[in-house]
């Protein structure tokens, strides 16, 4: 073998050697810009992930905002209600203690009018003929209905 052909074989091989490195560079560059374009479009994908995810934590804190925000008027809404109902029982009591007394102070001015009246009977303690039938229905003793004289039996008068 000459030498020329010799030179010529390396040369050639040299050649195929720079043009492998120069497809492998350039592979190697590809796939290096194809990672990083990867890790970016992973990044954006953290991103959005992590914007929904705060969009998510907002919504829930306005929710338990407006979860506590009812729980409070609730509590308010109990708390008047209890106020009311107390108040009512007040009235309500004050009215029966009204109506006590006026039912005291009417059967006092029937006992006055009836221990007035000619046409009543009456006993000692001035007390009606319809109270003292009254006095003993209640205490368990029966009377015998006066059949000879009639009497009005809201008031106790005869007729």
């Amino acid at each position: 073998m000459e030498t020329s052909t010799i030179v010529w074989i390396i040369v050639g091989i040299v050649v195929v050697i720079a043009i492998i490195a120069v497809v492998m560079f350039m592979n190697s560059r590809k796939r290096r810009e194809a990672h990083v374009e990867a890790e970016r479009k992973k990044a954006a994908e953290l991103r959005e992930d992590a914007q929904r995810t705060d969009v998510a934590r907002s919504e829930r804190e306005a929710d338990a905002a407006r979860a506590a925000a009812a729980a409070k008027q609730a509590e308010a809404d109990a708390l008047k209600a209890r106020l009311e109902s107390e108040r009512l029982a007040r009235e309500s009591a004050a009215h029966q203690s009204d109506a006590q007394q006026l039912r005291t102070d009417v059967d006092e001015r029937l006992q006055k009018a009836d221990s007035v009246d000619p046409d009543v009977d009456t006993d000692r303690d001035g007390r009606s003929d319809t109270a003292q039938r009254d006095e003993r229905d209640h205490a368990g003793g029966q009377h015998v209905a006066d059949t000879t004289q009639r009497r009005d039996t809201d008031t106790g008068r005869r007729i």
